[in-house]
């Protein structure tokens, strides 16, 4: 395999909810390599609490927000090789989430358009003209690799299931 692998892991533990009522916790983490854990769960506006989380991290949260981040990233590494001098990036993400089958079909829901708003602060002697600045933000939109991850292909490959006795 030519390329670079990313893993994560998710952990969820059923701690005496009623599961086969659907009367249990979304609240669940996500583990990095790096050792990071980040507290994750369903939204609350799709699952109500108290079987979500609000102080977690949903996934259409991180989905919005790894977006932000690597755009952000492939601009900052645009601007720096075309000579601009950048000291803050603030980014604000948008995921919109919405009905995406067509009349007559089940109901799927996806993201459908992410909107995000930088706010970049340049050093006033090292700054783009506006065309400038359209011209990076866009060439860092080309080259995100997560804008271009959005249509990927998952797979999903089940692993051999665990048992617990009662």
């Amino acid at each position: 395999m030519s390329g670079h692998l990313y893993t994560a892991e998710v952990l969820w533990t059923c701690e005496g909810e009623s599961f086969p009522k659907g009367r249990y916790s979304r609240a669940h983490v996500w583990r990095f390599d790096g050792g990071v854990e980040v507290p994750a769960s369903a939204s609350p506006l799709v699952v109500p609490l108290p079987l979500s989380s609000e102080a977690a991290v949903d996934p259409e949260e991180a989905f919005a927000a790894a977006v932000s981040s690597c755009h952000m990233m492939t601009f900052l590494d645009l601007a720096r090789r075309a000579g601009f001098v950048i000291s803050a990036y603030e980014g604000k993400a948008e995921a919109l989430m919405e009905v995406i089958s067509a009349p007559g079909e089940p109901k799927r829901m996806g993201i459908t358009r992410v909107t995000l708003r930088p706010v970049i602060t340049f050093r006033a002697d090292a700054e783009p003209d506006a065309d400038q600045l359209e011209a990076l933000h866009h060439e860092a939109h080309e080259v995100c690799f997560i804008a271009n991850s959005v249509k990927c292909g998952i797979i999903v490959k089940p692993q051999p299931a665990k048992l617990i006795s009662q």
